[in-house]
């Protein structure tokens, strides 16, 4: 290999050659990769022990091994690990999610829950109790619906998803002000027993979620997931300035709207379902870019981040006081002081939602 050759690849990667075929391997990302793989499992096994029951880290191991004796088997397997499971998987949708929206805008802020969408999901689950005497919230199919919703509304405010990242933060920070006094507006109307009943899943909760819909989800994860690796690998074009990107053959106009569509529907999903959990959106991909370096978009890193992030955050929610905890409750006070880091702290590793020098 030439010394240009060796100058032209990527630090975080090295070339690897099978005769003709040459492969360029991220190792810097896959190393990430398999270190938050080992910390998952890891916070797999403490979720499951995380409780008031009693029950010894070593009965709990073999309650999710299967060889413990079967009233352990059938607390662990049939009643904690599904909610563990979705936790991880509502985690990953909201760090993709995240990823996609900072990088598809060019801003660390312009997330989900920033922009509006979280809260348009979330007001279309709200209303499906409107006149209940049960406070049931509606089919986590709602999420998606009220997401796409409030994702259309920004963008024709904002005058497309171009490359003026700025507009569609400021216009999604309105949009999801006003989105979120109506749904306020609509749960002060309820009487106590409804208003109480959704109360908990506004702020974000796991509780009582299991197969029944960590089955749809994990479905959605495989169609979706997959196609935002496409899209990620499309938007490292992006990040150069659009008349770059069109020489490089990108049709920028269906890499933006593949992209959006994408995080909504990602992001409607996850709030349908865990309700909208704060600032795993955010921080997911901005550590994922940490660990992956500058040179990728992170998409593999964000999901990963952001199911390590919720299902820390869950289990920390069951055993830090007498109540539990709601998810979102725990990752709102984790996530202010990292948003503060965000805004004020120095960027010397620019992740790859950041545009380069000159974008807005």
């Amino acid at each position: 290999m030439s010394t240009r050759q060796t100058d032209l690849t990527p630090p975080d990667s090295t070339v690897l050659r099978l005769g003709t075929l040459s492969w360029l391997f991220p190792y810097r990302s896959a190393l990430a990769a398999v270190g938050l793989g080992v910390l998952i499992a890891l916070i797999t096994a403490l979720g499951a022990f995380a409780s008031s029951t009693g029950m010894s880290f070593g009965d709990t191991l073999n309650g999710l091994a299967g060889t413990g004796d079967p009233a352990t088997v059938m607390l662990v397997r049939d009643f904690r690990l599904p909610r563990i499971a979705v936790g991880l998987m509502v985690g990953a949708a909201l760090g993709v999610s995240g990823c996609l929206t900072q990088t598809l805008a060019g801003n660390r802020l312009a997330t989900p829950d920033v922009i509006g969408v979280n809260e348009g999901a979330t007001a279309a689950v709200v209303a499906s109790v409107v006149g209940s005497s049960t406070g049931m919230i509606g089919g986590w199919w709602l999420g998606p619906l009220g997401a796409v919703g409030a994702a259309v509304l920004v963008v024709l405010c904002a005058g497309g998803a171009g490359s003026r990242g700025y507009r569609l933060l400021v216009v999604g920070i309105g949009v999801s002000t006003v989105v979120g006094a109506v749904t306020d507006l609509v749960m002060s109307r309820e009487n106590d027993n409804t208003a109480g009943g959704v109360f908990l899943w506004t702020v974000g909760s796991l509780n009582g979620r299991d197969w029944s819909v960590g089955t749809p989800l994990l479905a959605v994860l495989i169609v979706l997931v997959p196609l935002a690796l496409v899209a990620g690998h499309r938007l490292q074009l992006l990040r150069f300035d659009d008349d770059m990107a069109r020489t490089l053959g990108v049709d920028l106009t269906a890499v933006r709207a593949a992209t959006l569509a994408l995080a909504v529907a990602l992001a409607g999903v996850a709030v349908g379902i865990g309700g909208p959990i704060a600032f795993v959106a955010l921080a997911a991909p901005v550590i994922a870019g940490r660990l992956s370096g500058p040179t990728r978009v992170p998409v593999l890193g964000s999901a990963l981040v952001g199911a390590a992030l919720i299902g820390a955050a869950d289990a920390l929610g069951r055993v830090i006081a007498p109540v539990e905890i709601p998810v979102g409750v725990v990752t709102s006070v984790l996530g202010g002081p990292f948003l503060l880091w965000v805004l004020f702290g120095r960027n010397d590793t620019p992740s790859a939602s950041t545009p380069p020098p000159g974008k807005a």
